[in-house]
């Protein structure tokens, strides 16, 4: 029980210091509250940014690999001149790869072309894009139909004029009325609508179906050269559930080197992409971040350490002589020292509480005035918290000891 009288006796203190001295107190405090605003205000934004990206990531299959000309990479010293000379992926290795594979549950050939204007009557959508793939395209991609259904085996294999659109190009196209079972024109050609895809909303990798035609790659063929590099060609294969990625890249790997009959010792001349390559150079970025925003309001932790120091030894001064009094009717040592230290750490947390406010009011004041809605999480607010409690036990250490160490006469005849 003493402890909780010695807490509930520190905020008293601390309070009575905040309302005796305001503008001294307030200034003190003014660094802790700008260090903890910072740090927490940096490591919010980073985690909304991260969990937003990471959902884009995840849209493209966290057990999805990408079997294209280029690797994926992000430096500035990327070797451009290694791959311009290697084959695009060809249908020829689609076929061959889902012959062979054993740990995939969807292989497809893909391309596409942007920048395309697609007619219903007198209406027309410009700024397009029009993805062509083979059937397995609903195995390796998350998507939902809001309306209609998707391919069958023979309209896929046998390059029927069907598509299927993406709900942003339905709505202005059709005005609210149903697209399914309406005929539309794109690519010179005239193509039967079976299915809609359910509204995605743009993400941060911009990655969305919303603005997409979707059309078999047998039916491509007829209209589009599907070897070409400007449309994009590539395999893209999903693992099964109970196979790990790396299993399915060593797979793939072999498999591709003997399709292409590539030498033991030889360089690949495919790049095998991951999700995982976006993820880790995400990570790496953020956690730079992260550094910069403990830089920044570290020093300002500092500083708001030193002030409340500062305070705290004024504060001993101030009260040297109910100090002595508590001594000689028997306060113990450490009943002094614990009662400075949980004052120090009760300034403290009321800084840190003044910069999670503030970045409360920033994230509202944000996501009033944008689309973006950053968040303030629980293990944010925990480490804001910490952050208090460890500054004001060090810096409230010192002048609680020295407290402490008071001779009982000396301080009552002070």
């Amino acid at each position: 029980m003493i402890i909780f009288r010695l807490i509930g006796e520190s905020f008293r203190f601390a309070f009575d210091a905040l309302r005796q001295n305001k503008l001294r107190t307030m200034l003190s405090l003014l660094a802790i509250t700008i260090g903890i605003f910072t740090i927490i205000a940096v490591f919010s934004a980073v985690d909304t940014f991260r969990g937003k990206l990471q959902s884009s990531v995840d849209k493209l299959g966290s057990n999805t690999i990408y079997i294209q000309k280029w690797p994926w990479s992000f430096g500035n010293n990327y070797p451009w001149w290694k791959y311009m000379n290697r084959p695009q992926p060809s249908l020829r290795d689609f076929e061959a790869l889902r012959e062979r594979i054993e740990n995939a549950q969807g292989v497809t050939f893909e391309i596409s072309t942007s920048d395309r204007t697609i007619k219903y009557r007198s209406n027309s959508v410009e700024g397009i894009s029009v993805w062509a793939a083979s059937h397995d395209f609903n195995k390796t991609w998350n998507f939902e139909l809001q309306d209609g259904r998707y391919f069958t085996e023979n309209e896929s294999k046998n390059g029927s004029p069907v598509c299927i659109l993406g709900s942003d190009v339905a709505d202005g196209l059709f005005d609210g009325d149903r697209a399914v079972g309406k005929q539309i024109q794109i690519l010179g050609r005239r193509l039967t609508v079976v299915g809609v895809f359910k509204k995605e909303g743009e993400d941060m990798l911009g990655v969305s179906l919303d603005k997409n035609v979707n059309i078999p790659i047998a039916f491509a063929k007829g209209v589009l050269d599907i070897q070409s590099e400007r449309y994009g060609p590539q395999i893209t294969v999903r693992g099964k559930d109970n196979v790990s990625l790396e299993e399915v890249e060593s797979e793939l790997k072999g498999l591709m080197r003997s399709i292409h009959r590539i030498k033991p010792g030889h360089e690949e001349d495919f790049a095998l992409n991951k999700t995982t390559i976006i993820s880790n150079q995400l990570d790496s970025m953020f956690k730079m971040v992260n550094i910069a925003g403990w830089v920044i309001g570290g020093f300002s932790i500092l500083v708001g350490g030193f002030s409340i120091a500062n305070i705290m030894f004024v504060s001993v001064k101030e009260r040297t002589n109910i100090i002595g009094i508590q001594k000689s009717l028997g306060a113990k040592n450490y009943f002094i020292l614990l009662q400075f230290i949980f004052e120090s750490i009760s300034l403290c947390i009321l800084g840190g509480l003044l910069g999670l406010l503030l970045v409360y009011l920033l994230a509202l004041v944000i996501g009033a005035a944008t689309d973006f809605h950053i968040i303030l999480g629980l293990n944010n607010i925990a480490l804001g918290i910490g952050i208090s409690i460890i500054i004001g036990t060090i810096s409230g250490f010192w002048p609680a000891y020295s407290a402490s160490r008071l001779d009982p006469v000396e301080a009552i005849r002070s």
